[in-house]
């Protein structure tokens, strides 16, 4: 897995938390959101409510967000979630618990064979448009994986049982 040096650790950390205090950021990432749902709502992906997509290590998938993603997280999470080690810490009785303000990477994952390279396409297509809203909000663009970037931003698995 990639992992940041110790400085973009910090840059990053530093990026997510000055962020998430900003309405604007979170107003983004939310209208972003709502783009992608309605291409979802369009498409119409099956979802058998498996949790597998929250089971990382079982499935061997990654889940990977940026630096506006997770500051629109963060400024959104209240004490919610528990400890799911291997998989994703706020996957609760097999169910998302956080599913209303989950990353896009989340958002566009369907068990739904027949949608693979349309959530690909989707993926690049809103990623893309991230990557413009973090020069727009002038937001430092990090990609990291979801687990290590709760880490960063210090949400622990261990608070969080």
């Amino acid at each position: 897995m990639l992992k940041l040096s110790e400085q973009d650790g910090r840059d990053f950390s530093d990026a997510v938390n000055s962020a998430s205090r900003r309405v604007e950021v979170r107003q983004a990432v939310s209208n972003l959101y709502s783009a992608l749902q309605d291409a979802i709502d369009l498409r119409g992906p099956v979802c058998r409510t498996s949790g597998r997509c929250c089971r990382f290590e079982e499935f061997n998938h990654r889940l990977f967000v940026t630096t506006l993603e997770m500051a629109a997280f963060l400024g959104n999470l209240g004490e919610t979630g528990i400890s799911n080690p291997g998989g994703c810490i706020f996957q609760k009785g097999g169910l998302c618990s956080v599913h209303t303000i989950r990353p896009m990477g989340c958002r566009v994952f369907f068990c739904d064979s027949t949608a693979t390279q349309w959530q690909q396409d989707q993926y690049a297509r809103f990623h893309q448009e991230l990557k413009r809203l973090h020069s727009e909000l002038e937001v430092p663009y990090f990609y990291v994986e979801w687990r290590q970037g709760l880490s960063l931003a210090g949400v622990q698995a261990e608070e969080r049982l």
